[in-house]
Formats: structure tokens, sequence, C-alpha cells
């Protein structure tokens, strides 16, 4: 029973970690937005066609990304746990870390496009505002709560915007 506890425990402050870092992380809320997004129009729309392995790299590469700037949240708050002052080795671990999701996060891109880049998709996707525009206004009007989850979060917390 212990074990399961434990357990539970590990579970618990591992969604704690993701929460600190949803609430703390502009970059982190920009990533988790753009995704948004993506599976809004991929699960509920069917302009796009995707097989199962289209759906796995695009879910994983996602999931890299977030990882990493995860990560990057990590070794930011090591080496500014370690030492306030400047020091060209805390400034190689910084921007190590921001470099790895930076590039996962272009090559997740460029896989969205590989994927993605589906002209009668976006052919489809035209028509439809054009013959809905209640649905492109209500498109455009959902930026802004996008928008201020970005930028502002959910208020409390860290607010270091990197």
């Amino acid at each position: 029973m212990r074990y399961y506890i434990k357990l539970f425990k590990s579970f618990g402050y591992a969604f704690q970690g993701v929460w600190t870092v949803i609430r703390a992380e502009r970059n982190f809320r920009i990533h988790l937005t753009c995704i948004g997004y993506m599976l809004g129009f991929l699960l509920l729309t069917d302009w796009f066609v995707l097989s199962r392995t289209d759906w796995a790299v695009l879910l994983l590469t996602s999931a890299l990304v977030l990882s990493l700037e995860i990560v990057n949240t990590a070794v930011e708050s090591t080496v500014d746990l370690a030492t306030q002052e400047r020091h060209p080795l805390a400034k190689k671990a910084k921007d190590a870390a921001a470099g790895a999701v930076l590039v996962a996060a272009i090559f997740a891109v460029l896989v969205g496009f590989a994927i993605l880049l589906q002209p009668a998709a976006f052919r489809a996707m035209f028509d439809y505002f054009m013959s809905h525009p209640w649905a492109l206004v209500l498109f455009i009007l959902s930026i802004i709560p996008a928008s201020l989850f970005i930028f502002l979060g959910f208020g409390k917390g860290k607010q270091n915007n990197g």
C-alpha cells in the first residue's frame, strides 16, 4: 500500500510541476496555445486527412516541444538557484536549454507543414469560413482569450516571461 501512496504522490508532484510551468512561463503557454488550435482544427473538422502515423508524429513532436520547455525551465531555475552572479557557464547552460527548445519548435513546425500542407483542406477551410462568417468571427474572437492566456496566464505565480 505504501508503494501506491508514493506512486500517487510522485504523479502529484509531476502535475504540480506542469501546472507551475503553465502559470509561470509565457513561452510554454505560447506552445500550448498553438498546439490547442492545431488539435482543435484537426479534431473538430474533417478538412485534413491524417493517418495514424501522422497523428503519432504530430503528437510526439508537440510533446517534445512542451517537454523541452519544461526542462528549459528546470535548467534556468537550477542555474538561478546556484548563482545570482553573471557567469559564462550559467549563460551557456541557459542558452543551450533555450536552444534545445528552439530547435524542437522549428522542426515541429516543419513536421506540421509536411503533414498538414494539404491544399484541399485549406480550400475546404476557406469555403467553410466564407459560407459561415459567424464561424470566422468566433475564430477571430477566440484569439482574445488565447492572447490573455499567453500574456497574463492565470495571475499569481512567478512571471518569468521567458
